[in-house]
């Protein structure tokens, strides 16, 4: 006979305690993959255009990226802009970095995730 009996309902609470737990390691990997991403000259690019707390040498034309998750609560808008901004602007300068393959979407939603930090 073993010391600790195991019961089914400890068994599921370990489950669910140990995947909340790894979850925030998880979301912080995502983030620093998409701030990697916003900030490399050759992929995300996103200082060429925007300031961003933490990157050299940012341009101007679009707006500085701060706040943004006050100014964008519904994660998927900011995920649609930077999939295809021409589908809400078709006038905007921003690249369609979706819809051109420049990004993929899981780069896309790590850049969001990083975004929502700021």
């Amino acid at each position: 006979m073993t010391a600790f009996p195991c019961k089914p309902a400890l068994l599921m609470a370990l489950a669910l305690l140990t995947g909340a737990a790894m979850a925030p390691a998880g979301a912080q990997s995502t983030v620093a993959e998409g701030q990697k991403l916003a900030f490399d000259r050759g992929k995300g690019n996103c200082l060429t255009c925007h300031v961003i707390k933490g990157g050299d040498l940012p341009g101007t034309i679009g707006p500085e990226l701060k706040d943004i998750k006050a100014k964008y609560p519904d994660r998927n808008e900011l995920v649609a802009i930077i999939f295809d901004e021409t589908k809400r602007n078709p006038q905007t300068m921003m690249p369609p970095f979706g819809r051109n393959r420049i990004l993929t979407e899981q780069e896309i939603n790590a850049i969001v995730d990083f975004l929502q930090i700021l």
